[in-house]
């Protein structure tokens, strides 16, 4: 029997791939229960999967062998690895929950072993007191109370990039001290306690921009001004301003500072930090902690082989 799939025809498996144009590729993912930031993140990576069987057309061992490409890729971390495989294999499991394709090629074929251990560094505290120290010099305008009332969001409250986008004007209890979050893959919105810091940036920024309701913070780019701002527009205000400083981190560097600050003051009580970064498990947590014993651990290391020299 050929390998080449067969479905209701003969050749039904492979015109569904190959004859179709990306549009119709991402109409597979219009339908599934997953937030819009997801959906477009696999519609924006299936291309990869399609043009990889291209020509070749898809049969049984299609999924297995893209994998042995992705692992050859030494251009690709292992997360983006994982991102393709995991776009390709939903890709493939809706078609074949449609009956498009009349199997699942993708069970047992594990995704890419993946270090929990952080790989990338989160801000430190010399580079924020280079922030901080930089907003302070800022001079008053409309534009800078936004600057600094998100950047009390990343720092003093470790939100994530999707949270502070979600936010709406309504969502912000400037009297007692609370924000109503979205959180990343939660339906429901959940309380947060405001710092002092924050609410004084938050309030100086409404004020200012006399802001009564809808997002929080807009766009302010001529393609899509006055529009809830996008994760992308969050990044690249923040690439400038740490740019500009000189300070080579990301978004997600202010959240690893807060959570790294929280677990050091804190003295290791996971369950009393997760209150305040939200992780729905203490594994990641562990983790963030365990980076910090072994960085306390080190002078003990290199005294317990200081004597050798070559």
């Amino acid at each position: 029997m050929s390998n080449q799939l067969i479905a209701s025809e003969e050749t039904l498996s492979t015109e569904i791939i190959n004859h179709w144009d990306l549009e119709k590729a991402w109409s597979i993912f219009n339908f599934l229960d997953i937030s819009e930031g997801t959906r477009k993140d696999y519609q924006y990576r299936i291309g990869h999967f399609l043009n990889f069987i291209d020509g070749e057309g898809l049969n049984q061992d299609s999924f297995l062998e893209y994998k042995k490409y992705l692992k050859l890729r030494t251009d690709y971390t292992v997360a983006t690895k994982n991102k393709y495989l995991i776009t390709a294999k939903i890709f493939l499991k809706e078609l074949n929950r449609r009956r498009l394709l009349p199997v699942d090629i993708t069970q047992n074929i594990k995704s890419f072993s993946q270090s929990k251990k952080h790989k990338k560094e989160g801000l430190n505290e010399q580079e924020i007191e280079k922030l901080t120290f930089a907003l302070k010099e800022l001079p008053n305008s409309l534009h800078n109370t936004r600057i600094k009332a998100i950047i009390s969001l990343l720092v003093l409250q470790g939100l994530r990039q999707v949270e502070i986008t979600r936010l709406d004007v309504k969502d912000v209890d400037l009297i007692r001290k609370t924000a109503l979050i979205e959180g990343k893959g939660r339906d429901d919105k959940e309380i947060i306690y405001l710092h002092p810091e924050t609410v004084r940036q938050i309030k100086r920024y409404l004020k200012a921009n006399n802001l009564k309701d809808g997002a929080l913070f807009v766009s302010n780019s001529n393609n899509s001004r006055n529009t809830r701002i996008t994760t992308r527009g969050l990044r690249l205000i923040i690439k400038k301003i740490l740019g500009g400083l000189e300070i080579n981190k990301g978004v997600h560097g202010f959240r690893h500072y807060f959570t790294t600050t929280l677990l050091k003051n804190y003295q290791g009580d996971l369950l009393r930090v997760a209150q305040y970064t939200r992780h729905r498990s203490l594994e990641m947590l562990q983790v963030y902690n365990d980076n910090i014993e072994m960085e306390n651990d080190l002078p003990k290391y290199y005294k317990t082989f200081k004597g050798v020299k070559f």
